[in-house]
């Protein structure tokens, strides 16, 4: 199902397990570790196309859907554990926040409430550094606790699901493990930094913000942790996945690189994207899609989301390679797919 997968020990005995998420980018990652290591995987899939796609990977598909209390209570039932990795995640700006709202804070309650009622052994919640906020070049760790307004609303209602529903049901003996990703990437990314490499590729990424920064970890590490988390991780406690520190600048400069074609993007003060996110914001109550705009470029505009993995290292053995190991073949699938377009 995917690519780059770094071999590991295998550390269990077979399992059967309960994935949400499974058809996207990171789920799929973790789906694969599992099958790679005998388990049996029911995926929660909301339409047959993509139940046949997973099926001929050999995992169970179950429609169903994280509103469907009963769909997911049959799904769930007599499984070893629950992946909770589905979400809304699109800067898409207000006109999207009772969806967001609705998939990542009814939907992980949903999941989470069922895990409870049936009495399953364990679960693991996939949130987001994200929910730190902008970090202005601090460190967070899993002790953060961002009080203030978020950059997003997929920022803001994960951070609702992870304080008032997730901790809350943990605290009450939940056997439920959070785990906090940085920036994922790797081949088959088809999210915001993936499509933001494959246009630099195209040249098509003129200028970047200074500044930016964020934790880059492969996703087959990040996935790998998943599963360490689910096997050794302490229910009730949260680990941050977050891979080693680099600008947007930086990991664009890279990604053109290895093509041989492409250096960096030409460097632009962040906060001179500042005004301009605060204009397209005020634009979108008469243009709703600016709305989506003014997230994007507040969440790029001079800001850092960085964390701590110490915590994850020590306990569930985190190791992500470093971004030149990581990022030779992203690149390769990138190209691979632009060559496929002029075909």
């Amino acid at each position: 199902m995917t690519e780059g997968c770094r071999p590991r020990t295998v550390t269990s005995s077979s399992m059967h397990y309960f994935v949400t998420g499974a058809s996207g980018f990171l789920g799929g990652y973790v789906t694969s570790h599992l099958l790679a290591e005998g388990h049996a995987v029911t995926a929660l899939v909301r339409t047959r196309e993509q139940a046949k796609a997973l099926a001929a990977y050999g995992v169970h598909p179950h429609l169903g859907d994280l509103l469907d209390r009963d769909s997911l209570r049959r799904g769930m039932r007599r499984v070893d554990g629950v992946f909770h990795l589905a979400a809304f995640h699109r800067y898409a700006g207000r006109r999207y926040r009772k969806v967001a709202h609705a998939v990542n804070v009814i939907g992980t309650r949903n999941v989470l409430e069922i895990i409870a009622e049936l009495g399953v052994p364990r679960g693991v919640y996939t949130s987001d550094v994200e929910v730190f906020s902008d970090t202005r070049g601090r460190v967070a760790d899993e002790g953060t606790h961002h009080d203030g307004r978020h950059l997003s609303v997929y920022a803001a209602t994960k951070a609702e699901a992870l304080h008032r529903v997730a901790m809350p049901m943990m605290r009450r003996g939940l056997p439920l493990v959070v785990v906090v990703p940085g920036t994922v990437y790797g081949p088959g990314d088809t999210g915001r930094f993936g499509l933001m490499m494959a246009r630099h590729l195209r040249g098509r990424v003129p200028f970047v913000p200074t500044r930016t920064a964020r934790c880059w970890a492969h996703a087959s590490d990040v996935a790998w942790a998943h599963l360490q988390a689910m096997q050794r991780g302490r229910a009730g406690e949260a680990y941050v996945l977050a891979g080693p520190p680099h600008t947007l600048r930086e990991v664009l400069g890279a990604t053109g690189r290895l093509s041989g074609k492409r250096g960096a993007p030409l460097p632009v003060p962040g906060v001179a994207l500042r005004p301009v996110a605060a204009a397209a914001g005020l634009l979108g109550w008469v243009a709703p899609p600016l709305h989506g705009t003014a997230e994007r470029l507040r969440t790029i505009a001079g800001v850092t989301f960085l964390a701590d993995s110490a915590k994850a290292a020590e306990e569930l053995g985190f190791d992500p390679r470093p971004l030149e190991e990581g990022l030779p073949d992203t690149v390769r699938a990138l190209l691979a797919e632009l060559m496929e377009t002029v075909k």
